[in-house]
């Protein structure tokens, strides 16, 4: 307005990027300042000046006045050309010899010309550079251009593709101020977080940062976790059992292990590192919560808030306490029972975790024009045409010398120093597929019968043979291995596709994997890490080069001072010193000396490293979604894999670790079911309106239930009481580790084959009364898990209820883990209100045998041979009454009646005593009266 100053920070107007719009989609961006300025009474004359000289002959075009004119430095731009991949054809002709031309702000470069595309579709002169004037201000840096021409006869030139770098921002290389002593700091806090770590002062030579890699230390993250070596861990279960402490997990069987209990393991602490994650949101979402309660009373009284506060804060301190001291509970519980070395699953691709691996290569989607107007529904990913690889850095010049000067410092590669040759390099790949999850049903059965497909290069491998049947979350457990040459095969697709009869087969999705990005990038992705190093066993260490040769090639290539050896498991990189053990054993428990332990500790620590430091790849499982193009951006499922990539000019890598799914163990489980008690009376005896139950017991395995087995039944129960001595025998396939029964069979007769199931191991038993003209009576069951059941009870008596209650907590066994079991359970049924009502006991014994000791040792179906089991001893009521009527008689006379009649006899003998003597005593009294 003509009263206002032209004065900032308001005025002159900031140049800003405005959006260009054609209908709805966007055409560009407009880099200008507008100005409105009030025309005062004075005139124009009052208006701030335009500095520079006007052209009155061009009318109103005037130059941007300095305040709004941004100020422009001098930059360099240097520019990566690594090279092109996955062309499209232009025109119908394929790009045989494209060129990439790079503009900025009217300057620009054009890289080598590649000869033959298809042969080697990277640029022979690796880095390129033009100067340009930018403005300092970033905000105002005019996009980069990348265009792709393919050069044909004649001299003619045909656009491929282009790509705008919008933000030359992660790119600008600033260099470190020496005057900030950013590491000295970082060391500092470094130093201050140790000696709170390890509990008490630290005093070392300056400058050292120990990083103590010792397994006491209170690790918090459970990669970095150090076996305990075993001298060690003798020593501590010796102290455990003097204390009396009981140890709950034994150490697992070295043989047992294999790389899925590793994997299972890994599982766990996945699930539990989710389930902390959550319970610490929850714990913020309260914690916010109640400040914003704490604000509210406090803005409504002032005392009375100020006292509420102390008291809810007071009050919040309890829990969180408790909990902390739960939590540092479940890790010592943890470390206890951690004996298992585990890998890293991410639950998400390699690439999101590592950012895309473009710590130094970076990959441009190169994109067509568009035809008309009414392109605009096509997605981007649709009009990709190729890719082009490589990088840029943009900085102010001159450079500081000291960059300059450096080691080795070639002016060639500019500020790409150390960059890997690009030429083609023969690479063995090895693939390996763990299973695939949620799959999209593909058949009408709302199944799918997946198998693997991967496609590399020229290489097609389909593992059509090895479908798995009518699976969604299909176990594959495969490995591959396919030697490719970068840069020409560099674009991995692991699909899974599902198997058909007829037909052919379909796609159920699939994941593309860049192999070159992850090969050169300084994240090492070649091979994982592993959590400790090992030379035989489960965990064996697979890449063909040691911890050590890794970490001195490292130091090399970053051009530090290290590693350094030291006595007493010490190696000193830079000014870190890391502490670790320095002993090994081999299959025969021999012990040497071994730096290895050390080298891997570093490298576990690497992002810690000054300067070169970056996190390396530990070994791990990543999880990929599928994707089918005909529904784009819809998953159809994930997949778990991880990729192994060795050069083939290096010493080869061992063979690949067996992933190969579990095989089930035959197992046999024997159930001698010796009496039954207490079981509820069903019948009435027509005759003497008796209670009684002609008892049997049934029992199958679950999954099974088509092989249920009956016992012989026993008649005419007066009492609840059975005899049977009878056996039951189940085999089942069982995998340990998964504590599930696995069983294959055909869904219907027309089914082509058998489908696999896998259904927890629990045994049911039920007591039912056998009846001759109508259906049997359900009495009760009891259904035993058999990785943890209830301990029988001893004596009939003993046995109750609360055996199956859900609420009781009691001794729980595994039949697994103790072979042999035997004892009284309930059996119980739910009554009219629902509820559990005891209706039976049972007294038995269950007998685990694998399928070897199984065949060692027959036994017989109920009581037959081999092992027979005697006859039951069995009361001879179990004579229906009119088969055998005295024996009826006698036993109703002597069980049932038996007081009674004894009462009755008595009373009478009484009675009679009674009578004789009023029948006897008139003739006495005469007697006696007469004297006779």
């Amino acid at each position: 307005m003509a009263d206002e100053g032209y004065c900032t920070p308001r005025f002159p107007p900031q140049l800003e990027y405005y959006q260009i719009y054609r209908g709805n989609s966007t055409a560009g961006d407009l880099l200008s300042a507008f100005e409105l300025l009030q025309i005062g009474p004075s005139g124009k004359s009052d208006l701030p000046p335009i500095d520079g000289p006007t052209d009155m002959e061009r009318g109103p075009i005037l130059p941007v006045p300095m305040g709004i004119r941004p100020v422009l430095s001098k930059y360099r731009v240097e520019i990566l050309f690594w090279g092109l991949r996955d062309l499209k054809r232009v025109n119908l002709a394929q790009v045989d010899r494209p060129r990439v031309d790079i503009e900025c702000a009217g300057k620009g470069v054009q890289s080598a010309l590649i000869q033959n595309y298809k042969k080697n579709p990277n640029f022979s002169t690796l880095v390129k550079w033009f100067e340009v004037d930018l403005p300092e201000n970033e905000l105002l840096h005019p996009p980069l251009n990348i265009r792709v021409v393919d050069c044909r006869a004649f001299g003619r030139y045909t656009l491929v593709g282009s790509h705008a770098v919008s933000s030359l921002r992660k790119f600008i290389y600033r260099p470190p101020d020496k005057k900030s002593q950013q590491w000295n700091t970082t060391a500092k806090l470094m130093s201050g977080y140790m000696a709170l770590a390890n509990g008490g002062p630290y005093s070392r030579p300056t400058g050292e940062i120990v990083v103590n890699m010792e397994p006491e230390v209170p690790i918090k993250k459970m990669e970095t976790m150090v076996k305990l070596e075993a001298s060690e861990e003798e020593k501590e279960k010796k102290k455990k059992k003097k204390k009396g402490e009981e140890i709950e997990e034994e150490e697992p069987d070295e043989s047992m292990l294999d790389w899925w209990s590793k994997y299972f393991a890994s599982i766990e602490t996945l699930k539990e590192q989710l389930r902390q994650q959550e319970a610490a949101a929850a714990e913020a979402e309260e914690k916010e919560e109640m400040e914003i309660a704490e604000e509210i009373k406090i803005d409504e009284s002032p005392m009375k808030g100020a006292k509420g506060q102390v008291k809810n804060k007071e009050k919040v301190k309890v829990p969180k306490e408790d909990k902390k001291k739960k939590q540092q509970a479940e890790q010592a519980e943890k470390k206890n029972k951690q004996k298992i070395d585990e890998l890293k699953v991410f639950n998400k691709e390699l690439e999101t975790e590592f950012d895309n691996f473009e710590d130094w290569l970076h990959t441009f989607n190169l994109l067509r024009g568009k035809i008309g107007d009414d392109d605009d529904t096509v997605s981007e990913e649709e009009r990709i045409v190729g890719r082009f690889k490589g990088s840029m850095c943009v900085y102010k010049v001159p450079l500081p010398d000291d960059i300059t000067k450096e080691a080795g410092y070639d002016p060639n590669f500019g500020m790409f120093q150390g960059i890997p040759s690009n030429d083609p390099m023969n690479v063995l790949v090895r693939v390996y597929v763990v299973r695939a999850t949620d799959l999209h049903p593909a058949d009408i059965n709302g199944k799918a019968d997946p198998y693997v497909v991967i496609k590399l290069g020229k290489t097609d491998i389909k593992d059509k043979e090895n479908y798995i049947s009518k699976q969604l979350n299909p176990v594959f457990g495969k490995s591959f291995d396919i030697e490719a040459t970068f840069p020409m095969e560099s674009m991995l697709t692991v699909a899974v596709y599902d198997w058909d009869l007829v037909g052919t087969d379909d796609l159920i999705g699939e994941t593309k994997i860049d192999l070159e990005n992850r090969y050169y990038s300084k994240h090492r992705a070649t091979c994982g890490i592993s959590q400790t190093y090992a030379i035989h066993g489960y965990n064996m260490w697979r890449d063909p080069m040691k911890p050590t040769q890794i970490m001195s090639k490292l130091c090399k290539e970053g051009k530090i001072d290290g590693p350094h050896y030291g006595p007493g498991g010490r190696v000193k990189v830079l000014n870190r010193v890391f502490t670790g053990p320095t002993e090994i054993e081999d299959e025969n428990g021999q012990k040497k000396q071994t730096d290895e332990h050390l080298a891997l500790s570093v490298l576990q620590h690497w992002e810690e490293i000054p300067r070169v430091g970056c996190r390396l790849i530990p070994e791990h499982v990543e999880t990929r979604p599928l994707l089918n193009p005909d529904k784009p951006g819809i998953e159809q499922g994930r997949i778990e894999m991880w990729v192994d990539m060795f050069p083939m000019d290096m010493p080869a890598p061992g063979p690949a670790i067996d992933i190969s799914p579990r095989k089930p163990k035959r197992y046999e489980l024997r159930v001698i079911i010796w009496n039954t008690d207490e079981v509820i009376l069903e019948d009435d005896d027509y005759f003497t309106g008796e209670k009684s139950s002609d008892i049997f017991v049934r029992g199958w395995l679950k999954g099974q239930q088509e092989d249920k087995q009956d016992t012989d039944v026993h008649y005419h129960s007066l009492t609840g009481e059975g005899n049977f001595n009878w056996r039951f025998i189940f085999p089942f396939d069982y995998l340990v580790a998964e504590e599930k029964i696995v069983i294959s069979k055909k869904e219907s007769m027309f089914s082509w084959d058998e489908t696999e199931y896998k259904i927890p191991a629990r045994l049911t038993l039920q007591v039912w009364d056998a009846d001759h003209f109508s259906a049997d009576d359900f009495l009760g069951a009891i259904e035993l898990d058999l990785n943890r059941f209830p301990r029988g009870a001893k004596t009939a008596k003993q046995c109750s209820i609360d055996m199956v209650a859900p609420e009781v907590d009691l001794p729980m066994v595994s039949i697994f883990k103790q072979k042999r079991v035997k004892g009284w359970w309930p059996f119980v049924a739910r009554n009219e209100n629902d509820e559990l009502e005891l209706t039976g006991k049972v007294e038995a014994e269950l007998h685990l045998l694998t399928a070897e000791e199984a065949e060692k040792s027959p036994a017989g179906l109920g009581r037959n041979e081999p092992d027979p089991l005697e006859k039951p001893n069995r009361p001879d009521t179990s004579f229906i009454w009119f088969l055998n009527p005295l024996k009826s008689i006698k036993y109703l006379i002597c069980n049932r009646y038996k007081w009674l009649i004894i009462k009755i006899v008595l009373a009478l003998l009484l009675l009679a005593m009674v009578a004789l003597f009023l029948y006897s005593m008139p003739g006495y009294m005469v007697k006696k009266l007469l004297g006779a």
